[in-house]
């Protein structure tokens, strides 16, 4: 597509985009009166409209119910996780059994690893990405130590190769086959929260089984942004917050997938709990846990009502849309035009201002472009802040901008990089 670099141009794409209207259904932060041009839904995704209604009506069922309304009224919350499932498996390429709304991220990712993460004396290292989210970070080493293991030893991290900011798939593969006898699992980001780099998940959890390990997959920044096929390419488990491109709210629901060829293993270990006991007969109170079938076998504590009313709002807003394809789609264009409209402002100045470290590749990222800005980068973030542009920054020099297509614009883009372009010229940084 051949792009333009004008305000009237970015208009005219909006009024062909089918996914416009879409945008009034959230609200957006102001600052002095006027509303921010958000492109901040990789980090905490814009409330719906609908969000307090949804809200509203747990709380009436609770005002009204009281603790009858685990079984009674429109939405029994005993049985509530059950219409998110339905809502939640297309995002990411599961069957509806395969997936639960519960906990959060970590506390997930906790939970997981106790079933998927079994090292003995010959098998029992991790490979992971270099530079992971901290909290994957830490949730492997004290696992590696709670197993009697150094993480030193135990953990291997893929780091780019000198001078490059994104690894190269056949890095990863190379070394997941080089460490293949003592290799117990691999756990990857989806997509890496600060290059922006969208893994070959297919190729990862594929080397991974030929090596004879475990496959997971943190998907914080994947899940709601990029078209997942956890199912069709044999993930064996995964875990994700869903404030970020799902807009469920800070601190919002946790969710859990899990690959039926799994489902059969009584062996297995796990951390169980009440809620996570076979459904039928959980009323019972009887001892000898007998796990419900699938991914809601692996739950623990009790629906999380609240919450999962803030995120069935936006789930609604995904099914309206068509789930993750006509998203996809829109997500490349708004992210090339972003790329072109940066392209256009380090043109303008003559030098590369901007550079874009996510890669050129639209197969190899999602709906986030970082980007190191020359000189005093936070001062940019700064200005952009006071003028109503709201990214997100990373230390020590990331500027990211994560455009979401459920309601970023088109001329959300013209109007960032006019903003970039008017802050260079001023000399402003």
């Amino acid at each position: 597509m051949k792009f333009e670099n004008t305000l009237s141009y970015a208009q005219q794409l909006d009024a062909q985009d089918p996914l416009h209207p879409l945008r009034e259904e959230f609200l957006f932060p102001q600052q002095n009166g006027k509303p921010f041009i958000y492109l901040c839904g990789n980090s905490l995704g814009l409330q719906p409209k609908s969000a307090k209604e949804v809200l509203g009506k747990q709380l009436d069922n609770w005002q009204n119910l009281a603790v009858e309304g685990w079984f009674e009224g429109e939405t029994p919350w005993m049985f509530y996780h059950k219409e998110l499932k339905e809502l939640m498996a297309p995002i990411v390429g599961a069957k509806p059994a395969e997936v639960c709304p519960m906990n959060t991220l970590t506390v997930n990712l906790h939970l997981l690893l106790v079933s998927f993460y079994r090292p003995d004396q010959k098998k029992f290292k991790i490979i992971m990405e270099a530079g992971a989210f901290p909290s994957d970070q830490y949730a492997l080493e004290s696992q590696v130590r709670f197993h009697g293991f150094d993480p030193e030893d135990a953990i291997i991290e893929i780091a780019p190769r000198p001078g490059e900011y994104t690894l190269r798939t056949e890095d990863i593969t190379r070394i997941i086959a080089e460490n293949a006898d003592q290799l117990a699992l691999v756990l990857f980001g989806g997509i890496n929260y600060f290059s922006g780099q969208w893994f070959d998940m297919p190729a990862i959890t594929k080397a991974g089984h030929d090596a004879g390990a475990i496959v997971g997959f943190d998907l914080a920044h994947a899940a709601g942004n990029v078209p997942l096929q956890l199912h069709d390419w044999q993930v064996d488990f995964a875990c994700w917050c869903t404030y970020k491109y799902q807009n469920s709210g800070p601190g919002g629901i946790g969710a859990i997938f899990i690959h039926e060829n799994h489902f059969a293993d009584d062996q297995m270990n796990r951390f169980a709990g009440w809620w996570g006991y076979q459904e039928s007969i959980r009323f019972k109170m009887e001892k000898g846990f007998i796990p419900e079938p699938g991914a809601d076998g692996w739950q623990v504590s009790c629906t999380q009502v609240m919450p999962m009313a803030l995120y069935h709002a936006s789930l609604k807003i995904f099914e309206q849309a068509g789930f993750m394809e006509p998203l996809r789609k829109k997500s490349l264009s708004l992210t090339a035009y972003l790329i072109y409209v940066i392209g256009e402002v380090n043109a303008t100045i003559g030098t590369e201002q901007y550079k874009i470290i996510t890669p050129a590749n639209e197969n190899e990222r999602g709906a986030q472009l970082s980007i190191i800005a020359k000189g005093d980068a936070k001062a940019v973030f700064n200005k952009l802040v006071e003028n109503n542009v709201l990214g997100d920054w990373r230390e020590p020099n990331v500027i990211r901008f994560g455009p979401a297509p459920l309601y970023n614009s088109f001329e959300d883009i013209y109007r960032a990089g006019e903003l970039l372009l008017q802050l260079s010229r001023e000399e402003a940084i």
